[in-house]
């Protein structure tokens, strides 16, 4: 049978709900690639905005299929790689600040009592809850990120085959071997306008500025590096294609293509707003499947884990707060979104959202402080310090008040249809109290399901996530019993991975290997395990032999 037919009539076989595969059959399932990039709009022509050519992420979404309503969670890196990996709310676990493993330099240099009580500590998902790579692997995939991970807790040495830039799928242990590779280009990012890092291409008298941005230099400008940048990604997205095309493995990989969360520019990252959640996603299917189409429905940055999990018929864990939508386990459409924003670097913060197709709803729980906060990272760029400038000058017109109200309203309310910058504020206008009082039902729902852990200062809320006292724990050892040459490992702590390494002398850099069940190992062998529960501190390394 021709590999094109044989793999149309699995992917169909997907689609109706096919029963569950064994690890031993992993062969036969796709490959799944995904291509992401830092801090992006859908600032593409395929998304109808023309300023910079992408030609080949244009061409790519004729062949696959444009969500136009896609959504991070966040409007910051951090918390929506935490989503990403775990399928979890990082609200719930406690991975919802800015980037909460390290102290930043930031919160070196300043002297607030407040601002200098704030801990370091990872995100703890509740026992039980896993990288979802970790399925993949079970099921025998080869896992590769090439290279960010920044996921609110210490990367598992149980989430990735590989994870360095190295990383590449060419390197799984044999070509029959399925794999998931994660591919981050970082040209893109917020830094990246610091200053020109990219071939000029883009002409800053052409862009289109958003109202929230005076027309000035510097503005133009910046935003033309950023599309600058973007010409650098097309070629990113063309090379990664050509690999798989290349290898011969175009008609056997599922591509995902997609942002971290919106620009990296002032108003936009960081913020609730369309401008800070929305992203570019487009998804090719290697049969051709619904290619050139576009769809509406509403997607969250929470859904992609379920996703991958269905696409492959694996089953979808309780614990994953999403739900598919492509795949054999594929949900019903979302009726909302959520999103949320709390502490970024040394600036507090508390707002959450809600939003349907055409309406947002935003909960300002922090109404006494200002929209732009102290950010020192963000004021790197100069279109921030000429927004700071044009602050104190009181330069700024009607439609750029959220940089310069000093208090937030309680509700906002924006109908994204007429308004998509998202700046004229309906909350009040009685003509939309109905939506309101929707939409703010939806998000007070949604706030005690996922039991909002922002609501509470961060020294409280490690002990909740490290009851009793909000201490790290530190995941018991494992224990390896060895029987006729079978090798078994438990571990006492509920919920960890397990990683093993084998070998007649294992070194440094010998990889280790995810435990899902029971091995041989030869009399010549050794073998070293380790136990990790995500927040936690790992476990000892302990030897078998």
């Amino acid at each position: 049978m021709p590999t094109q037919l044989r793999l149309s009539l699995f992917l169909f076989g997907v689609m109706m709900a096919c029963p569950v595969l064994n690890p031993v059959q992993a062969s036969q399932r796709p490959n799944i690639l995904w291509i992401t990039t830092e801090d992006m709009s859908p600032r593409l022509g395929c998304y109808g905005d023309e300023t910079v050519p992408t030609p080949n992420i244009d061409r790519f979404a004729k062949d696959g299929i444009r969500y136009t309503r896609a959504f991070g969670v966040y409007g910051t890196c951090s918390p929506n790689r935490h989503a990403l990996i775990t399928g979890m709310y990082p609200n719930e676990t406690g991975g919802m600040a800015q980037r909460v493993t390290k102290r930043t330099a930031a919160l070196s240099k300043i002297t607030d009592p407040e601002l200098l009580a704030i801990p370091v500590y990872e995100a703890t998902p509740p026992a039980g809850v896993k990288c979802f790579s970790e399925h993949l692997r079970a099921a025998g995939y080869y896992c590769t990120n090439n290279v960010k991970t920044d996921y609110q807790f210490a990367t598992p040495i149980t989430a990735w085959d590989e994870s360095s830039d190295e990383a590449h799928w060419r390197n799984r242990p044999s070509k029959e071997t399925p794999f998931f590779a994660v591919f981050n280009f970082m040209g893109t990012h917020e830094s990246r306008i610091f200053e020109q890092t990219s071939p000029r291409v883009v002409d800053p008298a052409k862009v289109t500025l958003p109202p929230y941005y005076p027309d000035r230099p510097t503005m133009r400008r910046d935003v033309a590096r950023h599309y600058d940048n973007i010409a650098s990604l097309d070629q990113f997205v063309a090379n990664r294609l050509s690999e798989l095309e290349e290898a011969g493995l175009s008609d056997n990989t599922i591509v995902f293509f997609f942002s971290d969360h919106g620009d990296g520019l002032p108003r936009m990252k960081r913020w609730v707003y369309d401008s800070g959640i929305r992203v570019p996603l487009i998804v090719r299917f290697p049969d051709g499947h619904r290619a050139g189409t576009v769809d509406g429905e509403l997607i969250s940055f929470i859904d992609f884990a379920p996703t991958v999990l269905s696409l492959l018929d694996l089953d979808i864990p309780e614990y994953m707060q999403g739900q598919a939508f492509l795949g054999s386990k594929r949900g019903e459409p979302r009726n909302y979104i959520y999103a949320c924003r709390d502490r970024m670097d040394p600036a507090p913060e508390t707002i959450r959202a809600v939003r349907d197709k055409r309406f947002k709803y935003i909960r300002n729980y922090r109404p006494d402080l200002p929209y732009i906060g102290y950010i020192p990272y963000r004021d790197q760029q100069e279109i921030m310090q000429e927004f700071h400038r044009l602050i104190a000058e009181g330069s700024l017109g009607p439609d750029q008040w959220q940089f310069t109200t000093t208090k937030k309203p309680l509700e906002e309310l924006y109908d994204t249809d007429n308004d998509p910058h998202e700046i004229r504020n309906l909350a009040g206008d009685p003509q939309y109290f109905e939506k309101l009082a929707e939409l703010r039902q939806a998000h007070e729902q949604w706030n005690q399901e996922v039991n909002d852990l922002g609501q509470m200062p961060e020294s409280e809320m490690l002990k909740v996530i490290w009851p009793p006292l909000g201490k790290q724990p530190t995941t018991a050892a494992p224990e390896i019993t060895i029987s006729a040459n079978v090798v078994t490992i438990t571990s006492p702590t509920d919920g960890a991975s397990i990683a093993y390494r084998i070998g007649r002398k294992i070194k440094e850099d010998t990889p280790w290997k995810l435990y899902s069940k029971p091995f041989e190992i030869s009399k010549n062998e050794q073998i070293e395990a380790q136990a990790i529960r995500l927040g936690w501190k790992k476990s000892k390394v302990v030897r078998g032999r």
